[in-house]
């Protein structure tokens, strides 16, 4: 059934709010914003056609309470919500209360997102569909001694992990008997705080393993295609930090075993919309379920760039009740794409959270870069939320020329105000084994160390220099604008004009 969609509420902030407000655009769709009081002031609000308030600045207390969202859903009239990813963008209650609403939600239908978004149930199906997983429990563990047992019969080292959720919270590795108990109850009460659901399941942990995932597309209409793999080994606390597409170790025949093993799962899970089946690859590349997630992804600018398909476009078109507009073969992969995130985080002290004020910002550009950011100069990093300040991206013909593309826009890009992951970016790019293609999820705790940093000084010059200039140019601007008596020009209009950025000269 055809459903007309004119205003979308975006149920989320920074880098994504802004990427689905551009596709409104693109698309004539009117965009409303919602916000917590701390970001009231934000990017995202900034640009959005309208804006909401719908609580303080916890997310608990607002990006996170489904009743505010829905209330300024209905206050705007939007006739669809988008909700991202993160927040509530895979809790199935929300999914069933915006269509309860009679609001259109921009995702998979909750009954969808309820089987595959639990991990224990979404192991069975695949099970059933007769994709590989990992060895471990069919459900949740119900007692330590369960846990034990299932551990001694599989072997250590094994993984602790939530059931509800992702982005690696509430999970542990455990290497021996006497790291189990403390294991469980630390990854139960991450899991409670972070998904409000506490239960926990056990699986073998693979020995350098490649994290694999295909992004997938599914109608109303049954047509499901799959849109090849991204490569997201390269993490720090179990959180990726750098992705490409495709992957360096996956052979056409292995690439379309894996997309139709994904298929197959969505298919049974009468799944429909953008969605990722994550896989495990070991050394010898046999590739094991792992988990799927019933959302857009982070990383998915990758994949838009290597295949030419606006994942975003396709889900407001899914949605809206229109059928794909190709098939699996006018799939086709160009060239080679790789993201960095770029965090507000100290990679000299374990990647801590850095917060404070934007002061000056210096994004890269030039052929084959795209950057998707959610924060503008002068904003501030707040403590509230994800300290992500963007995704910076480079796609050449081949992987090594993506790869130099990405340094020189690491080299460019000038952040003053937080310390950033730019110098560790910078690092993996050099980095023989990354080169190679020769690396696993272990990557970094191998490879990386602080003293490995050979480009935080030059990067250090390279943004003092980019201050100096800023400021310098700033006087200047500011000189010009004066007559040789010190007082301003008369022509008010024009100096108006001169601070909203307009050219009236």
């Amino acid at each position: 059934m055809k459903r007309e969609i004119k205003k979308i509420l975006i149920a989320n902030r920074g880098e994504i709010a802004i990427r689905i407000i551009r596709a409104c655009r693109e698309m004539g769709i009117v965009s409303v914003a919602v916000f917590s009081e701390a970001d009231r002031t934000s990017a995202h609000v900034r640009l959005a056609d309208e804006a909401y308030c719908v609580g303080e600045a916890p997310s608990a207390k607002s990006y996170l309470v489904m009743e505010n969202i829905i209330d300024a859903a209905k206050k705007s009239k939007a006739d669809a919500i988008h909700p991202g990813y993160g927040f509530l963008s895979e809790n199935d209650d929300f999914a069933k209360l915006v269509r309860d609403n009679g609001i259109i939600f921009i995702g998979p239908s909750a009954s969808s997102m309820a089987m595959m978004g639990n991990k224990t149930e979404a192991r069975k199906l695949a099970k059933k569909c007769g994709v590989s997983t990992v060895p471990g429990t069919e459900s949740g563990i119900t007692s330590k001694e369960e846990a034990m047992a299932v551990a001694k019969s599989i072997g250590f080292p094994i993984l602790i992990k939530a059931a509800a959720g992702g982005g690696g919270k509430g999970m542990r590795v455990v290497t021996e008997e006497s790291e189990l108990n403390d294991a469980i109850d630390r990854a139960q009460g991450e899991a409670r705080s972070a998904f409000g659901d506490d239960t926990v399941y056990i699986e073998k942990y693979v020995t350098q393993p490649r994290h694999i995932e295909i992004q997938i597309l599914g109608d109303e209409h049954g047509n499901i295609v799959y849109l090849g793999e991204r490569e997201c080994s390269i993490q720090r606390r179990h959180q990726k930090v750098i992705e490409e597409s495709p992957s360096a170790v996956v052979s056409p025949d292995m690439r379309q075993r894996m997309g139709e093993s994904a298929v197959a799962l969505a298919r049974e899970a009468k799944y429909f919309s953008a969605g990722t089946i994550e896989f495990l690859v070991d050394a010898e590349l046999n590739y094991y379920f792992l988990e799927m997630n019933t959302r857009l992804q982070v990383e998915h600018p990758v994949t838009e760039m290597v295949t030419g398909i606006d994942l975003v476009r396709q889900q407001i078109l899914i949605a809206s009740g229109e059928k794909l507009p190709f098939n699996q073969d006018d799939i086709k992969i160009d060239g080679h794409a790789i993201e960095c995130r770029i965090y507000a985080e100290d990679c000299d002290n374990n990647f801590a959270p850095s917060i404070g004020k934007i002061e000056h910002l210096e994004p890269s550009y030039g052929p084959g870069i795209r950057e998707d950011s959610g924060i503008f100069e002068g904003d501030t990093i707040q403590i509230y939320y994800d300290p992500m300040i963007s995704k910076l991206a480079a796609w050449g013909k081949t992987r090594g020329e993506a790869i130099g593309r990405m340094r020189r826009a690491l080299r460019e890009y000038a952040i003053v105000g937080v310390e950033t992951t730019i110098p560790f970016c910078l690092f993996v790019m050099e980095n023989k084994k990354f080169i190679e293609g020769n690396f696993d999820t272990g990557f970094v705790a191998q490879e990386f160390s602080p003293d490995k940093l050979t480009h935080k000084e030059d990067l250090i010059a390279a943004v003092a220099a980019a201050v100096h200039d800023y400021i310098r140019n700033r006087d200047q601007k500011s000189q010009a604008i004066k007559t040789s008596s010190g007082s301003t020009k008369s022509n008010k209009w024009k100096w108006a004009g001169r601070k909203a950025g307009i050219g009236l000269d």
